[in-house]
């Protein structure tokens, strides 16, 4: 079993927030899968499903991002799971927008979410990075992600949502290459083609142009009329 956790704040105020993109992929992962519904519990909001065999547990913690190592400990011990049966979606300002890459254990940089889960569990659980780009300067960080998303990211995030719960299958397989591709699939799509393009066909040579016709010899007469135009 997997518990796939999404991280975010609690509350409408934050619901379109780029903190928030955890949260969102959940909601998306269990609208699309007839997860439902929602309960609290685990100081968060829990949901349990299925992908054919495999039982998934969808967590929200609700105990804002600083202290989300709580919620996740409190359903690992519940379900009596392995650090490594935990999979974190979490917002990532080190990939550009769009950009999703899923990572087993390493450092939690920075992250308050995750440095929550390293107090709690260590760092050998997995994670799903959803790159939402860098405001450029790191007294800009707060703002950024306590703020919606603009509406020119609405088209990569639905891209990016969608691939996710796509995915969110082969999570509970343990095949994050399967994930990685079933993502990639919705985020960029293979360009259509019209297969066989035929032979080349080499082009002929151009002609040489025509010479011209010798002028015919004139007569004495016409000689003569000429000197006197």
């Amino acid at each position: 079993m997997k518990l796939i956790v999404g991280l975010g704040n609690p509350g409408a105020k934050y619901a379109g927030h780029r903190h928030n993109i955890g949260f969102m992929c959940l909601d998306r992962m269990a609208d699309d899968h007839s997860f439902g519904p929602w309960k609290s519990k685990f100081q968060g909001q829990v949901i349990e499903g299925r992908f054919g065999s495999d039982r998934v547990v969808l967590l929200k913690p609700e105990t804002f991002m600083n202290n989300s190592g709580q919620s996740v400990n409190a359903a690992v011990q519940f379900y009596k799971l392995e650090p490594q049966d935990v999979i974190v979606l979490h917002d990532e300002l080190d990939l550009a927008p769009g950009k999703v890459r899923f990572k087993q254990g390493g450092g939690h940089a920075g992250h308050n979410g995750l440095r929550s889960i390293h107090a709690h569990l260590g760092a050998d659980y997995g994670r799903v990075r959803l790159g939402i780009g860098h405001p450029g300067h790191k007294d800009r960080v707060a703002g950024y992600v306590l703020h919606d998303f603009a509406k020119a990211d609405q088209d990569w995030l639905d891209d990016v949502l969608r691939g996710v719960s796509d995915g969110a299958q082969y999570l509970a397989q343990d095949d994050p290459a399967k994930f990685m591709n079933a993502v990639a699939l919705r985020v960029s799509p293979p360009r259509s083609g019209t297969g066989d393009k035929g032979p080349k066909v080499k082009p002929e040579p151009p002609k040489p142009a025509a010479e011209p016709e010798p002028e015919a010899p004139r007569s004495a007469l016409q000689r003569l009329v000429e000197r006197f135009k």
